[in-house]
């Protein structure tokens, strides 16, 4: 298995999966172009993509599927309610595939399973083979079902958003702070770190995703989700992304 973050954050997020002999992309919030970029900084041609899974609608996690689906052909994958409400999408349907439950593609199975966020129909994926891989991102609360999909993931992609009190204290306005706090918002590095904690079987490796670039610090969320880890015993890799990603793991 191999797990690249090819992008993270607000401005963008795209993570390359192979698994088993399926390669697949998980959201396409950046250009078709910085896609291939990195996708060759890993060795791996954009041609040779299974499919998009998509998340959920916001232009960070769709940015560049217009030009993947329509140049490249690559089947966009999604809940109803996503697929329904991506601006601009009639332009490429033909492409799009919806899926509920459990899927195959290739040698691999995937189970979209539903998070907490404000947007029509969001999900995460949870993809099985030979290891086992979990994104879960733009969470407002881990549900019990999101917990149970990252549990016994050997490679975990997960939501550590904010710092809490940055976020109370920065300048935006208080309805995006109300927003971001919420059940249906997006995940604190402490909540983040509870949910490691909740887990019966350790990942090899966490990576901490969708940081805010104002309400949050790589190192803040890394140092933040440790303490709690560290403090019970508890040894995880973790690392925090960057926003032009470029981190990869095989195992």
């Amino acid at each position: 298995m191999q797990v690249s973050i090819l992008a993270s954050g607000s401005k963008g997020n795209s993570v390359y999966v192979e698994l088993d002999g399926t390669r697949l992309l998980v959201d396409a919030g950046i250009s078709a172009a910085r896609i291939k970029k990195g996708l060759a900084r890993h060795g791996v041609d954009l041609q040779s993509i299974d499919a998009v899974l998509v998340t959920h609608e916001h232009i960070d996690h769709v940015r560049g599927l217009k030009t993947l689906s329509k140049q490249y052909r690559l089947p966009i994958l999604a809940t109803q309610g996503t697929l329904e409400n991506i601006d601009g999408g009639e332009a490429f349907a033909d492409e799009m595939h919806v899926v509920t439950g459990d899927f195959s593609i290739g040698g691999v199975r995937i189970q979209s399973f539903a998070t907490s966020h404000d947007a029509a129909d969001p999900c995460g994926f949870r993809i099985e083979g030979s290891y086992c891989f979990t994104l879960a991102t733009d969470l407002g609360v881990v549900t019990d079902s999101v917990q149970a999909a990252i549990e016994g993931a050997d490679v975990l992609v997960l939501e550590a958003n904010h710092d809490p009190e940055m976020l109370r204290r920065g300048s935006y306005p208080w309805t995006i702070k109300r927003r971001i706090l919420s059940d249906r918002g997006h995940l604190a590095n402490n909540e983040a770190a509870w949910a490691l904690m909740r887990m019966k079987k350790r990942p090899r490796k966490v990576y901490l995703a969708h940081l805010s670039e104002e309400n949050n610090r790589p190192a803040l969320a890394h140092d933040t989700v440790q303490e709690i880890l560290s403090g019970h015993g508890v040894l995880i890799d973790v690392e925090a992304c960057l926003p032009e990603g470029g981190v990869s793991t095989i195992i």
